[in-house]
């Protein structure tokens, strides 16, 4: 897949200003994440049964709507087992909410707060790197600073995506919210940029310049960002369906360099979990489609794919 030249700029702001912090030194301040939790520095016994307490007061699952978003988006699972197994997985390479900084690239949208506040509430307060439709807007620049913010000897875990809607009724690319009666768009960046992608590929309007538009930069981004993806959502059965793994696609290559550059800034390891966020109406839970979950080690190579462990329960034990 191709990107312009005007995309990659967004990826290589200059990371000069934030040189990573040696992990060598002694430190006498110790991290302490902000996290309901309240899981102490060298705290023994597993972080998984406090995750499941934590989501206890989450709505009930409805196994109907469970089978409509699953048959919808094959591969998707829940917020609750999503965090459950990912704590589960990550508790075995030592990452836990005492050492771990919480960074995100996800939409702007109130909706994609509920994954981040679940994540919150588990690993303590994030580092956002993202922007409309769930791109990595703060580029290099906002990943060295992130780097330099890690504890000493500690990890990152990294979560990333674009968001969809799905009604209770199985429309995809709307959703109910909460105090509005109008079903509305989600995520409504993305459509907007599908629907100005449409007009260029059905021949009723031109590409515009509008990425040099500073009050309105990042959605000029997003609709540069998804053209080379016009032929594929022009065939797709469901084109709001397809839209955000176009999205997605668009989003690894820019993350993927965004990490490539900063890799050295790793301290003892670095989680990415990339996927597809899927919001639902206030009285359902949310779901997720991942994608990606991959561990790189302290000097930055990739270790382990966990995507695997994370997709199949027979590797849990609850």
């Amino acid at each position: 897949m191709k990107v312009s030249n005007a995309l990659i700029l967004l990826s290589a702001s200059s990371t000069t200003a934030f040189q990573p912090v040696p992990v060598n030194r002694v430190s006498s301040r110790q991290f302490s994440p902000s996290t309901q939790l309240n899981v102490k520095p060298g705290e023994t016994g597993s972080v998984v049964e406090k995750v499941k307490e934590m989501f206890k007061g989450k709505p009930a699952e409805n196994e109907e709507f469970d089978r409509m978003v699953k048959k919808n988006f094959p591969g998707a699972i829940s917020n609750k087992d999503l965090a459950t197994r990912v704590v589960e997985l990550l508790e075995e390479k030592g990452v836990s909410p005492a050492n771990t900084l919480l960074c995100t690239s996800l939409c702007a949208d109130e909706l994609a707060r509920v994954l981040e506040d679940e994540f919150v509430d588990i690993y303590g307060n994030n580092f956002n790197l993202g922007g409309l439709s769930g791109f990595p807007f703060a580029g290099n620049t906002g990943w060295g600073a992130m780097s330099a913010h890690v504890p000493d000897n500690g990890y990152c875990l990294l979560i990333h995506g674009p968001h969809v809607g799905i009604t209770k009724d199985g429309v995809i690319g709307k959703v109910e919210r909460s105090g509005i009666a109008l079903v509305d768009n989600c995520c409504g960046s993305a459509i907007a940029a599908s629907n100005y992608l449409k007009g260029i590929t059905d021949g009723g309007a031109s590409i515009t310049p509008k990425l040099q538009q500073f009050s309105d930069f990042q959605q000029g981004a997003v609709q540069e960002l998804i053209l080379p993806f016009g032929k594929r959502l022009g065939r797709a059965e469901n084109r709001m369906r397809e839209l955000p793994y176009a999205l997605y696609d668009s989003q690894e290559v820019l993350v993927t360099d965004i990490i490539n550059t900063g890799k050295s800034s790793i301290k003892q390891g670095l989680a990415v979990l990339g996927g597809i966020q899927i919001n639902t109406a206030p009285d359902t839970l949310d779901y997720f489609h991942p994608l990606r979950f991959d561990y790189y080690d302290s000097e930055g190579n990739l270790a382990e794919n966990l995507l695997p462990y994370l997709r199949d329960k027979r590797y849990f034990n609850w």
